[in-house]
């Protein structure tokens, strides 16, 4: 044998164990599979199916304009305390003729970075029309309305509003339809079944505060109604968002969660 062909088998053999190797490798989805839910976290559908799901990052209709990391599932996701006092909030509802419905819950941190990217891309503006036609996106981490965590991610925090029954269904959004802002006239918004708050949910606009002295009426009686509803289960209001609720105390008030939200995150365990 020369020594051109041994030198060739040589590197036959070498390319051969090499490809092995790549093929015993596990891929990146096999080494680092996603973490599970703590046992404490419960599908809101299991403790309260009555409760309107209306999951707004798992669609385009978001301040983001698509589907948001983290959201493989429409579902709603909270510990299993804060599902509990929300299912109580919504029997006191249910005897008025009115229903709880829900933007969103538990929130992976995953999607927070999903946000903190999005807020960084000063180029990407497509749906600023809607949400925060008023403020400058360079604006965005320093007014607050983006932050690099968020308490939804610790499980018993929630966006949430009230509907009247019997519940009209909501149209879809079409993505790249024309925009209207979030603070305009319950008429002029995006359809949303919902009673009148005097704003769209995530709308970045001061008028969106629970307490803003503009808002008045049946507007202030709306606010009002979801959060004594609330508030008499123990969840509290953040003050510059009407939608947004936590309830007290947290079962993990220093931990970010990052498991998507799927049924899957809550089998296994």
């Amino acid at each position: 044998m020369n020594r051109a062909s041994t030198a060739l088998r040589k590197l036959a053999a070498v390319t051969a164990a090499a490809l092995l190797g790549v093929a015993a490798a596990p891929s990146a989805a096999e080494a680092t599979p996603d973490p599970k839910a703590p046992k404490d976290f419960v599908a809101l559908h299991d403790v309260d199916p009555t409760i309107i799901q209306e999951m707004r990052y798992y669609t385009a209709h978001d301040f983001v304009g698509e589907r948001v990391d983290g959201y493989k599932k429409p579902m709603c996701l909270l510990t299993r305390p804060a599902a509990q006092a929300l299912h109580r909030a919504q029997l006191g509802l249910l005897k008025e003729g009115y229903s709880l419905k829900v933007y969103d819950c538990y929130r992976p941190q995953r999607a927070v970075d999903h946000f903190v990217r999005w807020a960084k891309d000063l180029d990407d503006q497509r749906m600023k029309a809607e949400f925060y036609p008023r403020v400058d996106k360079t604006r965005l981490f320093a007014d607050g309305y983006i932050a690099e965590k968020s308490g939804h991610s610790r499980g018993s925090t929630l966006d949430l509003t009230v509907v009247k029954l019997p519940a009209q269904p909501t149209r879809p959004y079409v993505p790249g339809e024309k925009l209207t802002p979030c603070y305009g006239p319950k008429e002029e918004r995006f359809p949303d079944n919902s009673l009148d708050m005097g704003t769209g949910f995530d709308c970045f606009d001061t008028l969106a505060h629970t307490d803003d002295p503009r808002i008045k009426g049946v507007q202030r009686a709306n606010r009002d109604l979801l959060r004594d509803a609330l508030g008499a289960q123990g969840f509290v209001n953040l003050p510059e968002e009407w939608w947004h609720y936590t309830y007290k105390p947290e079962l993990f008030p220093d931990t970010y969660f990052d498991f998507p939200i799927s049924r899957r995150s809550l089998t296994g365990r």
